[in-house]
């Protein structure tokens, strides 16, 4: 078995072989092993958050990780953001006819290594394959649940005046390493994707302080997508200062060369959090112990003014307003 045939997708011996070859093979637990039509799983006392995404990153091998990392960590990250303790994850897999199975193990094996990582499992999934040419290479979809230990509701509508807003590093990294993998741009860079997981980070947090009130993954848009939508749910005004924006220098110069604006360029394990002012050094402090928020800091503030606006102090002293973007700088990097 070397390449992957429509009838792997068919629901018989092959189906069954592949599945239980690679998927149960690096993934397998209890839950998962049943290969029943659903995942039955012990009860959780309190709130349970629940998300879902698709992951078509284009290319599927790109320098600090893969699609497999990619949803994993996509997924932890949704749920982690939201203030809960992620648990159990579905996988779900497009696979188009002579793919390759090694690249699939190889999948198979990152998301494996994510996951233990942060104790999550995966529970359920369902594999398709569809004929050559109508997919590209793989599409992964998951699901995943997690337990609330936020002791207080954290949201996109509950940034408040005065708050304080803190990225926890570099922005734009993953767009310019998936960027730099596209053949046909030949952009030659050391830059590796931001791709982590945030579970970790925002369990550090949470334990610092009661008085987070927004925690935000910029993927696709950015921070700049981020911050507007915050600034419309809660009603607010934001000011955030172009000099004290965290973006590594071959970010920018690939930024420059190719006429993108890195605000609004994603990053796959970073996040923007609005924290009351008076615990803004407490929560810092707690992120920078772990690895991945080395350079978290302050970034800007809320205000009362200019509800529903984002305002950037310029390096120049000037300021500008920073909109959503009206469409998509980079496709399928996510």
């Amino acid at each position: 078995m070397k390449k992957i045939t429509l009838a792997h997708g068919g629901g018989g011996k092959l189906t069954n072989e592949l599945i239980r070859k690679i998927i149960v093979k690096h993934l397998g637990n209890p839950e998962l092993n049943k290969l029943d039509d659903s995942a039955v799983l012990k009860e959780e006392k309190g709130d349970i958050a629940f998300t879902t995404d698709s992951y078509v990153v284009d290319p599927i091998f790109f320098p600090g990780g893969d699609i497999g990392k990619l949803a994993v960590c996509g997924t932890i990250n949704d749920l982690s953001v939201c203030g809960a303790k992620p648990l159990y994850i579905s996988l779900s897999l497009i696979i188009e006819e002579g793919f390759s199975v090694k690249d699939l193990e190889k999948i198979a094996k990152s998301i494996k290594k994510e996951a233990k990582a942060n104790s999550v499992k995966v529970v359920c999934g369902d594999t398709k394959v569809v004929n050559k040419g109508k997919a590209d290479k793989i599409f992964i979809n998951t699901s995943g649940i997690g337990k609330v230990i936020a002791k207080k509701m954290i949201s996109s509508s509950l940034a408040k005046p005065g708050d304080k807003i803190i990225v926890s590093g570099s922005i734009g990294d993953h767009s310019t390493a998936v960027l730099s993998s596209r053949e046909e741009l030949k952009l030659h860079t050391n830059l590796k994707s931001d791709c982590a997981s945030l579970a970790k980070l925002t369990q550090k947090m949470i334990k610092a302080s009661d008085n987070i009130h927004v925690m935000r993954d910029p993927t696709r848009g950015g921070i700049a997508t981020i911050l507007n939508e915050v600034a419309e749910a809660s009603k607010v005004g934001i000011t955030i200062h172009e000099n004290v924006v965290p973006i590594k220098k071959q970010t920018k110069a690939a930024c420059e060369i190719l006429g993108f604006d890195p605000l609004y360029l994603a990053s796959e394990g970073r996040l923007v959090a609005f924290v009351k002012s008076s615990d803004s050094k407490k929560i810092i402090k707690a992120m920078r112990s772990n690895s991945i928020a080395k350079e978290a800091s302050v970034i800007g503030e809320v205000t009362a003014e200019h509800k529903g606006k984002v305002l950037m102090e310029t390096l120049s002293g000037g300021k500008r307003i920073v909109d959503t973007f009206s469409g998509e700088q980079l496709p399928r990097i996510c």
